[in-house]
């Protein structure tokens, strides 16, 4: 048997840890920039505010409702998570999460236990050590699992815990799950399924598989076809691969010049790196794009990526920071509004001992450079996240004499929560 466990509302749930007041009012978590809303509670979702509505038509559209507003917190959110797998790994013989929200658990040698009683006492743990709401899916495949997770987090009568181990109750599941929500067939193939008659997982399970064979010509359809069906096909090492890690944003504004865009670059650069230092994982390739704004026809629209490969791969922030920005070098022109830039690090494999070349870094500088990312990864997990960054991190504007002045963060977030859980400077205090 397979199980997901999967945070209801997470960013929403996050937020209301240290602030319960807000339980059973609508709150709505906003993207990077506080530009749009990325996450709802339900009282939120049944005043029929819409995923990714900007958040200036939320006042609009619903002036005289009470809603709670946060701006994106990953720090708090990666951290109460964190502790959510936590208790995750003493309860399953075996684990792997996901994404933030979800991780997948492997029951085996667990026939004999009661799984409804073993997922509502792993529900009430969760609640009670964190916080934190989540809905567990239990079923041979995990597939199957993601949806009976999904009949667990709408109906209460399965007490955060719904167990598909029938035939009965994967048909009735399957009838009841539009096709559009099944994990693996995403808005494209759904769109497709839909003019050949398939609503719901049913009709697309109900088909033959030589017809789902010859329709898609897609190795992860058929699958998803096998697993619906029952079957257990999806491999489990192919859910922890990871080919690339992508950090990017839309700006708050656009930007003008190099080196403002170069202090954006170098951020995303070094959040990947510290994303493939927290996986144990080095890169080879350094990719580096940038946007105009899409709707501003009246501006020079301009798109552009390219991508350095490393000699020796690394993880290290100091020499994916200077790829990126080589990479930025050469597709900046002069004259473009941006409006958006990203980092994307390929070429990921395991940081088990590397080739050195001979006109590359010597094996000292490596290790070196590796000393110095764990001293400053130390710090900021104990006093939160940036509060040690390279210069090339660092954003500067003139001060009112004309003197440029250094600032952490250009990022909007007027509605950031405190971070209690990270930071000593945000640590509750009692009266």
């Amino acid at each position: 048997m397979y199980g997901i466990v999967d945070c209801d509302n997470c960013y929403v749930s996050c937020e209301r840890v240290f602030r319960p007041d807000l339980e059973g009012k609508p709150v709505v978590v906003l993207s990077n920039n506080d530009g749009c809303v990325v996450a709802r509670s339900n009282e939120a979702k049944a005043l029929g505010i819409k995923e990714g509505t900007p958040y200036y038509q939320v006042a609009e559209q619903f002036p005289h409702e009470k809603i709670a507003v946060f701006s994106s917190n990953y720090e708090l959110y990666g951290e109460l998570t964190s502790r959510v797998v936590r208790i995750i790994s003493q309860e399953a013989p075996a684990y792997f999460r996901y994404s933030i929200d979800e991780c997948f658990v492997y029951l085996d040698g667990m026939e004999h236990i009661n799984l409804q009683k073993w997922g509502e006492h792993l529900y009430s743990r969760i609640k009670r050590s964190v916080g934190m709401p989540v809905s567990i899916g239990l079923a041979p495949n995990k597939t199957l699992a993601k949806i009976a997770s999904k009949l667990a987090k709408k109906f209460e009568v399965y007490r955060h815990c719904c167990i598909i181990d029938n035939d009965a109750n994967r048909i009735a599941a399957l009838k009841w799950l539009p096709v559009e929500d099944v994990w693996g067939i995403g808005r494209r193939y759904a769109e497709k399924l839909h003019t050949l008659g398939c609503r719901t997982a049913y009709d697309f399970a109900s088909h033959h598989k030589d017809w789902v064979r010859q329709t898609f010509n897609n190795i992860n359809i058929v699958r998803t076809w096998q697993e619906l069906n029952g079957e257990d096909v999806v491999p489990n090492e192919e859910l922890a691969k990871k080919k690339s890690i992508c950090t990017s944003r839309s700006f708050n504004g656009m930007i003008p010049d190099k080196e403002t865009l170069r202090t954006h670059i170098a951020n995303y650069a070094s959040r990947c790196a510290e994303k493939l230092r927290k996986q144990d994982t080095v890169a080879s390739i350094i990719g580096v794009f940038v946007s105009s704004n899409p709707f501003r026809e009246d501006l020079l629209q301009y798109w552009k990526y390219d991508e350095l490969r490393l000699i020796t791969p690394t993880s290290s922030t100091i020499p994916i920071v200077q790829a990126a920005g080589e990479v930025l070098d050469r597709i900046f022109i002069q004259g473009v509004q941006y409006k958006r830039a990203g980092v994307i690090v390929m070429g990921i494999s395991p940081n088990s001992p590397i080739q050195q070349d001979l006109f590359d870094v010597t094996a000292e500088q490596i290790e070196k450079m590796k000393r110095l990312d764990n001293v400053i990864d130390r710090i900021n997990k104990l006093n939160g996240s940036e509060t040690i960054v390279i210069g090339a991190q660092q954003y500067t504007q003139k001060d009112g004499k004309g003197k440029a002045e250094v600032f952490a963060n250009a990022v909007k977030h007027n509605f950031k929560s405190k971070n209690p859980t990270t930071r000593w400077s945000d640590i509750i205090r009692l009266k």
